[in-house]
């Protein structure tokens, strides 16, 4: 049921060459998910050097240069970007900068690696992939919940048939916000509308979204939301932060398979929630919702299936992501990843969505963009 945009639609990439050993990466902003992710995993690996980061906030790209041995820091990205030397740009500035921090970019040559949401409109991220087309670089999206081995256990299963046909589901994401992990804390840039456009539908929902299709291989095509700012506050202050902070969506596929996706930053006091269950024909398939099993299949027939494939990530127990892993891969074999512009483009038009559902109270019927044919 998937649609696919044949491959040889898009430009083909002048990547480096493929017998090149190092892909050398600058970082555009030094918060949390730099530090956590990108950063702490491209150090790990031998075929990557992270040759430069920037970040606007003083003193901070410099602190963070020296943390991961980086021989270069900037204010700005434009400056970092003009002194070269650098294969690949990996985007890890607010939501509102995503776009023109990815085309300045892709213009200056560089493959990009950007943080979901991709952009915060549907235009800016098809001007990030027309930008990517022209330039015949890359352009990947860090939706990284579908690189998770559960996650890709739980599609193969599906996938298989065993089960049967897909009924229901739900998926949920809920932490405590990111005032507990941001490095601006309750300050951070995800409560303040101009650079965030959107709370947890972006941060969290976002993710679901592109797991959810990647798990059932088909599209959300209608979906409603409730979308609220129930709890988080401004700092010493009792105004209510300018963006959402929960969210509830019931969604339809393609299929006609019926699930729900519950998100929150107001999950207080308890271990991060990001399971998913798939009520199919034939028995009921658990993801990340048991201490001990990442998975777990209970079967119609009685028969029973555990399946422990490593801990899903979390903001308190980060594990390999597998972004970045993906991302140079990609360059070094000069092969499009999965995860490319249009997947991101597809999430964002679903979450679009249920935000316009949500304001004006009415069901909203999607028709997503076309996936890539290489994508998965």
């Amino acid at each position: 049921m998937e649609t696919s945009v044949p491959t040889q639609t898009r430009a083909k990439s002048k990547t480096i060459a493929t017998d090149k050993k190092v892909v050398r990466i600058g970082v555009v902003g030094c918060g949390a998910i730099a530090q956590r992710r990108h950063l702490a995993e491209g150090v790990l690996r031998n075929d990557v050097k992270i040759v430069a980061v920037c970040d606007p906030k003083p003193g901070r790209a410099e602190q963070i240069a020296a943390r991961f041995n980086v021989p270069k820091f900037y204010l700005d990205h434009q400056t970092m970007f003009a002194a070269g030397g650098i294969d690949a740009a990996v985007i890890c500035t607010p939501n509102a900068l995503h776009a023109s921090h990815s085309i300045d970019a892709l213009a200056a040559g560089f493959h990009v690696l950007v943080e979901k949401p991709m952009a915060t409109t549907l235009a800016d991220a098809r001007a990030m992939i027309a930008a990517a087309e022209k330039a015949g670089r890359f352009l990947m999206v860090g939706q990284n919940q579908r690189l998770m081995a559960a996650h890709r256990k739980a599609r193969a299963i599906l996938q298989s048939g065993s089960l049967g046909k897909v009924l229901n589901f739900q998926t949920t994401f809920k932490h405590g916000g990111p005032d507990g992990w941001s490095v601006d804390g309750a300050r951070s840039w995800f409560f303040q509308k101009e650079l965030a456009a959107m709370g947890v539908c972006g941060d969290l929902g976002v993710h679901k979204i592109d797991l959810i299709m990647f798990l059932l291989g088909e599209d959300i095509t209608d979906i409603n939301g409730f979308v609220g700012t129930l709890n988080k506050t401004y700092p010493g202050t009792d105004r209510l932060i300018d963006v959402d902070d929960t969210a509830f969506f019931s969604v339809k596929t393609q299929s006609g398979a019926i699930g729900t996706i519950n998100l929150s930053w107001t999950h207080y006091g308890h271990l991060e929630d990001n399971g998913t269950t798939i009520y199919c024909e034939r028995g009921v398939m658990s993801v990340a919702t048991d201490p001990t099993y990442s998975l777990a299949v209970h079967y119609r027939d009685g028969t029973k299936e555990f399946h422990q494939t490593g801990r899903i990530a979390s903001n308190t127990q980060q594990t390999n992501s597998g972004v970045i892993d993906q991302f140079v891969t990609s360059i070094l074999t000069n092969t499009p990843p999965d995860i490319d512009g249009r997947e991101g483009l597809r999430s964002l038009q679903v979450i679009l969505g249920g935000l316009e559902s949500a304001a004006t109270g009415k069901s909203a019927s999607l028709k997503l963009e076309p996936r890539t044919a290489t994508s998965r």
